[in-house]
């Protein structure tokens, strides 16, 4: 399931996540018990400026059908435009990240934890996923507030079988779900997307 979504501007994406307040549904729902994650990256060139260069981290057992968050597309937001309330944030540069074009109006999040914080799903070893909104402010008033935490705005997701439709048609590549490749690494596909330059006039 595939919708385009490209707000005007920082300011506007800002405004929209300021009005997210529930849980996407599919977490509240989702059972106590370990998902099934894997990564996914996205074949070069893929014609879908939402996933071009993406790399989802995917979940098979919230729904009926995978459902996962880009990983690697930060936008123009920052985290404390998120949470200008929290004055500690501030002086920090963190920006949020685009999770997917489905539900822009909700905010999830993966946090580093050597024991399972309350209200969040394990994803795979260390890492875990939530949209608990005490659970992330409590976050955020640490001394390091973004140590192993990235937050998103919106969420991938696929119809029944058409993700493994698309991973048959070679758009996606599959590789295994860790911290250090969820945490590791400089973003650099940023959304949204520069728009192309215009083709100059003959």
């Amino acid at each position: 399931m595939r919708t385009a979504f490209r707000p005007a501007g920082a300011a506007a994406l800002a405004a929209l996540l300021l009005q997210s307040s529930l849980p996407p549904a599919a977490l509240a729902a989702a059972p106590e018990r370990p998902l099934t994650a894997i990564l996914l990256v996205a074949r070069a060139r893929l014609p879908d400026p939402n996933f071009a260069d993406s790399v989802v981290l995917v979940m098979n057992n919230l729904g009926p059908a995978p459902v996962g968050v880009i990983i690697n597309r930060p936008t123009p937001v920052s985290v404390a435009q998120l949470f200008p309330d929290l004055k500690s944030l501030a002086r920090l540069h963190d920006k949020v990240y685009f999770g997917g074009p489905i539900d822009m109006g909700s905010v999830w999040y993966l946090v580093r934890a050597n024991a399972p914080p309350r209200h969040a799903i394990r994803t795979c070893q260390g890492v875990y996923l939530s949209a608990d909104r005490e659970l992330l402010l409590e976050l955020l008033r640490r001394e390091k507030p973004m140590e192993g935490l990235r937050i998103f705005v919106g969420h991938a997701g696929w119809a029944p079988g058409q993700l493994e439709s698309e991973i048959g048609q070679k758009d996606w590549t599959l590789e295994h779900a860790a911290p250090a490749a969820i945490f590791g690494g400089k973003p650099d596909a940023p959304w949204p997307t520069p728009p192309s330059p215009a083709a100059p006039q003959s």
